[in-house]
């Protein structure tokens, strides 16, 4: 009988040789990962989010929300999270603005039945390792986020978030039920 002696280790050429077929693809350290296009309400909760954030972090200057088709690239992998916050990415240089882009203040990702366990292993140890000073874990099964941060324990929201950036005075609070239905 034949074993398999090891997993294929993939670059991220191989990866954008990819074609365009509607998944998301994503390289973490090596591994890749295959999503789907999300559900409406994943989409949903991404939207209701946005609309919290994005006046906070315009008003405190600390650059702008962006979703997928932005990535994080770190240690030769390119993930694109849900949402992120971060100073603004470069236009010029192409694919590679994106080796140059600020290191995001915030990720968030919201948990689906296929994404769930990358988003707390994998995802989240590159996200800690990359710098990243916030990452948000939403799980829209159990109506909660949980807030990671790099040498202190998780915080488990499940009534009201509370949101304090680096150099802002005032943090953003806000109720976990209204990015859920």
């Amino acid at each position: 009988m034949l074993m398999a002696t090891g997993t294929k280790k993939w670059t991220l050429e191989e990866v954008h040789s990819l074609p365009d077929d509607g998944n998301k693809y994503e390289l973490v350290r090596g591994e890749l990962f295959v999503t789907p296009p999300p559900f409406p309400e994943h989409e949903t909760i991404s939207a209701r989010l946005t609309r919290i954030l994005d006046p906070y972090v315009e008003a405190n200057q600390l650059g702008f929300v962006y979703h997928p088709r932005a990535v994080v690239r770190y240690d030769e992998s390119e993930v694109e999270p849900d949402l992120m916050v971060s100073q603004r990415i470069g236009s010029h240089g192409g694919d590679k603005a994106w080796n140059r882009a600020p290191t995001p203040i915030l990720i968030v990702e919201i948990h689906s039945d296929s994404t769930r366990r990358r988003d707390k292993l994998q995802k989240r140890n590159l996200y800690m390792d990359a710098g990243i000073a916030e990452y948000w874990m939403i799980d829209p099964n159990r109506l909660i986020i949980t807030s990671v941060r790099r040498d202190v324990d998780d915080v488990v929201f499940t009534k009201e978030v509370t949101w304090s950036p680096p150099g802002v005075a005032t943090p953003l609070t806000f109720d976990v039920e209204r990015i859920f239905d």
